[in-house]
């Protein structure tokens, strides 16, 4: 066993002197050719990325066509607008709600209401509404600071879906298990794009240099953590003039990020819908979604 770690750490420092050595001959290449300094930057920022966000077969692949085109609109959009709404209704509404959620959000033709089922937009537009500043902030700073370069690396539209998913899937969640109670929040698509990222770091653990591997993962279940103990306490201890906001969706979103998120992650380099694995997780993800809505419709206690 011994002899196996010493070849395994022996062939990883071999993997992490190639890299740097690659670096080097490519940071001397670009002073030769005169690329200057502003590209040498953005070389060493798409090899960070690289480095956190794929395992290391996949790496060459996205530094030999990586560029920042098209931008990470959907992300940057998502939060700005989600960011908009928040400071609408903390500056039109009782100030309170700059800390905690209140009356005027609840009244919102954005958020999941149990009896405005039928407004079937709801399901998606309660991600734009937030209960506090805690909750905005946690929301944000999670899924930009691992939203942009998942997006970077798989563009828009795979982060968009797997984002979305988590989502609809939070909303379908919350009512059906806990179907009186009001939704407001992106945590569903927030931890979409966290359980994609943490079933990527775990599969593919040695292959992610191990010490940063465990970094990631305490980082992730510490943010969970606090996230969740937010939403517990939104859900069981709010105050007697409050109103009880359902935590159903981070649980949802997790799970769809760790089944549709994963196989569309771990695709970079391969057509994403010639991989069964995809369409396995695309069919159990509609027939809990048909579940939800027969579940609403037949046998829903806010009927």
């Amino acid at each position: 066993m011994a002899a196996v770690h010493d070849l395994e750490m022996e062939s990883m420092n071999l993997n992490m002197g190639r890299e740097m050595k690659e670096e080097l001959e490519e940071e001397e290449k670009m002073r030769e050719d005169g690329g200057g300094k502003d590209r040498a930057k953005g070389r060493k920022v798409h090899r960070i990325v690289s480095k956190w966000m794929l395992p290391e077969k996949a790496r060459g692949t996205y530094l030999e066509r990586a560029n920042c085109f098209p931008p990470p609109v959907f992300i940057i959009s998502i939060s700005l607008a989600e960011l908009a709404v928040f400071i609408y209704y903390a500056v039109w509404k009782p100030q309170k709600q700059w800390i905690t959620l209140d009356t005027g959000i609840l009244e919102s033709p954005f958020i999941y209401s149990p009896e405005k089922r039928e407004e079937a937009w709801r399901f998606i537009s309660y991600m734009l509404v937030h209960a506090g500043v805690q909750h905005i902030l946690g929301n944000l700073c999670m899924q930009l600071v691992l939203g942009i370069p998942l997006e970077m690396v798989h563009k828009g539209l795979r982060v968009g879906l797997v984002y979305l998913a988590g989502v609809i899937a939070g909303s379908l969640a919350s009512s059906i298990f806990d179907p009186l109670r009001y939704l407001v929040g992106a945590s569903g698509g927030v931890y979409a794009l966290m359980g994609g990222y943490f079933m990527n770091v775990l599969v593919n653990f040695r292959e992610m240099i191990p010490a940063f591997g465990i970094f990631r993962l305490l980082v992730i279940i510490l943010i969970i953590v606090l996230d969740m103990g937010f939403a517990l306490y939104r859900r069981f201890f709010v105050p007697e003039d409050g109103s009880p906001v359902s935590f159903a969706a981070h649980v949802a979103g997790g799970f769809a990020g760790m089944s549709i998120g994963y196989t569309v992650f771990s695709c970079f380099d391969k057509a994403l819908l010639k991989d069964p694995r995809f369409w396995i997780a695309i069919a159990a993800y509609l027939a809990c979604v048909l579940f939800a809505v027969f579940f609403n419709i037949f046998l829903s206690p806010a009927n």
